[in-house]
């Protein structure tokens, strides 16, 4: 674990040497007007940068914690995109990021946008708790529990298909579309590893809705990781350094998830597939004919499809927890057995 690691070192140093360079134009008549506007720039930069690596850096104190750690108490990261079926794959992903957000709207999640279709949720819900008998049936037990956003969200990782007639379908025949789901971890900076010459990073503005003081500077960000290849954007906050501190969000989630799916794999397929739900895994498909939403992994049906749609997901969630958890504590007994 690099614990001095300090993604904003490089930069703060850059500009520090900047500083001295306008410093020493200050004695030049013909450039002090400039140098003092470049040095007022400067030091603001310097104070954001500054203050980002201060939260960055604390984030460090949870040295330690394990997965299930994490993965109980965390934040959680969304990622949606579009897939099989051109433009109706693209209204499709709108359609799930706007379910999410009115579900957590109800909830009083915090919901904060990060790019087109990734957001991040905050907070924690009271949901019902169900359980699994002999049978395999589900039982409303009375009872809640607090959880996190991401143990909220994490099943809910995989390909989600659509069956229905597109609004731009002259011929009213039904068309099957499927967008992606992501669901990842807030990560401590302790968790994961990152090294600073395994980072590739570049600016830009951030183009779109937003305004003047969003779009006049070059805000966004986009960030490389070297070994792995991932790459994530950040955009949607006027100070670059908050992107930088969202896209080194991004990418401790996503290179956390890739240790725990290699972590997975060792125990075993079986315990993988049920835990696991990779993105291209067709999980879901809601089927507007029937007004049916059916999870292929728990093979269980809702027959209402449009109340799930605009954010009425307690039971759906509550359900596919209950029944995967069941069938992961079985599948670990019978390892244990053997």
């Amino acid at each position: 674990m690099n614990q001095a690691f300090n993604p904003y070192a490089a930069q703060l140093e850059q500009i520090e040497q900047q500083l001295a360079a306008n410093q020493e134009l200050l004695s030049d008549p013909e450039m002090r007007e400039l140098a003092e506007e470049e040095i007022k720039q400067l030091t603001a930069a310097k104070t954001s940068l500054e203050e980002a690596a201060t939260e960055f850096m604390s984030g460090q104190q949870n040295d330690g914690a394990s997965s299930e750690d994490i993965a109980g108490s965390a934040n959680a990261i969304i990622e949606i995109r579009g897939g099989a079926g051109g433009d109706e794959a693209k209204i499709w992903a709108s359609d799930l990021m706007r379910m999410y957000t009115r579900y957590a709207a109800t909830k009083n999640l915090k919901v904060e946008l990060i790019d087109d279709l990734v957001f991040k949720v905050r907070g924690r819900v009271q949901l019902p708790v169900f359980s699994v008998d002999a049978d395999g049936e589900i039982q409303d037990t009375g009872a809640t529990e607090t959880v996190a956003a991401y143990k909220l969200f994490r099943y809910d990782s995989g390909v989600h298909r659509v069956q229905r007639v597109p609004s731009t379908e002259a011929a009213g025949r039904i068309h099957t579309s499927t967008a992606s789901v992501a669901v990842l971890p807030e990560v401590t900076a302790s968790a994961i590893e990152i090294r600073e010459e395994d980072l590739e990073w570049s600016f830009m503005r951030a183009g779109g809705a937003g305004g003047q003081s969003v779009n006049k500077t070059n805000s966004a960000v986009r960030l490389i990781h070297l070994p792995s290849g991932i790459v994530v954007n950040a955009r949607q906050e006027r100070k670059q350094a908050q992107n930088r501190q969202i896209a080194l969000e991004l990418l401790r989630a996503q290179l956390w998830q890739i240790e725990e799916e290699k972590k997975q794999a060792a125990i075993g397929e079986a315990r993988s597939n049920i835990g696991r739900n990779m993105r291209a895994e067709k999980i879901k498909t809601y089927n507007f004919p029937q007004s049916r939403v059916t999870d292929h992994r728990i093979h269980h049906s809702w027959h209402n499809l449009f109340a799930i749609l605009e954010g009425d997901l307690d039971d759906v969630l509550a359900t596919t927890k209950a029944m995967i958890e069941s069938d992961i504590a079985g599948t670990d007994a019978e390892s244990d057995e053997e």
